[in-house]
């Protein structure tokens, strides 16, 4: 089960969030994670691609890494403990790592209990993990390999009255910038306290979006780019 596989074999798409599982054109509810193994019975039989929340699989980009292990035990080791270091975790997750090239990594990671006891269930129900991936990296991997304009990503998932958890991801000709809150709030906060900074940010080193895409919402308060609402169908398939 590969968290950062980008080209994965055709296989149910199986779409997993705190207040939902989306399979085989369907919304269940999740009440709970606990219902997670009942919601599965009523999913498409055989092995699914899974794209989970994204305060699930927290991720990490770093960048101008100068040097890193070579393959093998040493490598994994390495970007465990800077996971682990930077995202002030206190027990060792289960991490993966993607070089990205100019000497950028990104790394993926989820609790290992988390993650034995999700691949324990899929298999329970008859219905295999053949891939997982972080919402927000979904949306990426289709939003910006067929773009040459700078964008930004908001990937946004509802808690309640408080607002929304979520992602931020900018990128030029490749991923420059990610930063994920677990703190809900609502879109305007969102706007004021994490995209105008980003976006002040982005400007001062020369790498402003032109583009600011949304996954989640339906409105956005005004701001310096206009939102483009991200069509919330999902596919029943992950092609090949």
């Amino acid at each position: 089960m590969n968290i950062l596989k980008r080209n994965p074999r055709d296989a149910a798409l199986v779409w997993v969030e705190p207040h939902r599982v989306h399979a085989g054109g369907r919304d269940l509810p999740l009440a709970e994670p606990a219902d997670l193994a009942q919601r599965l019975a009523a999913t498409p039989e055989g092995p699914a691609h899974w794209v989970v929340d994204d305060a699930w699989s927290p991720c990490l980009l770093l960048r101008d890494l100068a040097e890193v292990p070579a393959r093998g035990e040493a490598r994994e080791a390495f970007f465990r403990w800077r996971f682990r270091q930077s995202l002030g975790l206190e027990t060792p997750p289960y991490v993966q790592a993607l070089a990205l090239g100019e000497n950028a990594w990104l790394l993926a990671g989820m609790a290992e209990e988390r993650r034995e006891a999700w691949l324990q269930a899929a298999a329970a129900a008859g219905r295999p993990i053949r891939s997982l991936v972080p919402r927000w990296l979904w949306l990426y991997n289709r939003l910006a390999p067929a773009r040459t304009r700078p964008g930004l990503l908001l990937s946004l998932c509802p808690r309640g009255p408080a607002g929304y958890t979520g992602t931020l991801a900018a990128w030029g000709t490749q991923l420059r910038l990610l930063r994920q809150w677990d703190e809900p709030a609502p879109p305007g906060l969102w706007q004021e306290e994490r995209v105008l900074p980003t976006l002040a940010y982005l400007h001062r080193e020369g790498r402003a979006p032109l583009d600011l895409h949304l996954w989640g919402v339906d409105a956005w308060p005004d701001g310096p780019l206009p939102p483009t609402f991200m069509a919330p169908e999902l596919p029943d398939r992950e092609p090949c």
